[in-house]
């Protein structure tokens, strides 16, 4: 989408910005990709965080980070827990604060007026059904749906094409415990590389009531309130057939009463969407 904006609609606008939201919880193989694009296409990508001010009342700033100063200890991810909670099925705040957020701060910092620009979504025709529906009034535009329509299938033709691409497996996506992945894509990864738990692992044992909590009930990352020893407990089984590195497929388990492909809609990664915009 990125590429198509640029050679294609850059005598649309007076200026394109090509921004790059990082959490601190991406895979490596994702920073590295950005960074290749844009030494290959040279698109000046700007990479920003989330600066939480642990205020109540007080909103998101942006820091601008590079490929090197980038962090990948969980830090930006954690200040956001630690005050609006641990994020999962009922308390979807991760995508807003570290991404949408931290986007629309920056686009501030440069004097961009909310509602005086364009925010390009990179949803494919095939996901029409991810489309805000306040997308007018917010400028939200899907160049992948309307101007150059894609489907998955046209977008991975493409990158078969050039010298590199994401080096991720279809599974594994860009953040690399999501939530919202489904259990069967949780217990592969557990299987296959544990330490990507470590984080929200620790998570839950500092932060367990963060947050808006009405209920004072510790919050769970996971679908079916599973915690981390959970995932873990079950992937040492063995009693499953690992997720396929592309398509979702039915397949036979062992675990009774646990759906292991019910995903969040978003099963490989978290693009922004902004859901919240007015």
């Amino acid at each position: 989408m990125t590429k198509l904006i640029h050679e294609r609609l850059a005598g649309q606008y007076d200026e394109i910005v090509t921004v790059f939201a990082n959490t601190g919880q991406e895979n490596e193989q994702t920073l590295e990709f950005v960074q290749r694009c844009d030494e290959a296409w040279g698109w000046n990508v700007v990479w920003v965080e989330a600066v939480t001010d642990p205020q109540q009342g007080k909103g998101v700033t942006a820091r601008v980070v590079d490929f090197g100063t980038a962090c990948r200890d969980g830090s930006v991810f954690e200040a956001m827990i630690a005050k609006h909670g641990i994020p999962g099925p009922g308390f979807i705040h991760c995508t807003r604060e570290l991404k949408e957020r931290a986007i629309t701060a920056y686009c501030r910092s440069i004097s961009w007026k909310a509602g005086t620009y364009d925010t390009a979504i990179g949803i494919r025709v095939d996901e029409i059904d991810r489309m805000n529906p306040k997308a007018a009034t917010a400028r939200l535009v899907y160049p992948l749906i309307k101007r150059f329509p894609h489907t998955k299938e046209d977008v991975n033709a493409f990158w078969i094409r050039q010298s590199f691409r994401l080096e991720l497996k279809g599974y594994q996506g860009n953040c690399k415990w999501c939530w919202k992945k489904s259990l069967r894509k949780h217990l592969t990864i557990m299987a296959e590389t544990p330490e990507a738990f470590d984080f929200p692992e620790r998570m839950e044992k500092l932060y367990p009531l963060s947050g808006a909590n009405p209920r004072n009930e510790e919050k769970r990352f996971f679908r079916n309130r599973l915690k981390v020893e959970d995932i873990r407990r079950l992937a040492a089984t063995g009693n499953f057939a690992p997720a396929d590195d592309d398509a979702q497929i039915n397949q036979m388990d062992f675990f009774r009463g646990l759906d292991l492909d019910v995903g969040g809609g978003c099963e490989e990664s978290c693009e922004v969407t902004f859901d919240d915009a007015a």
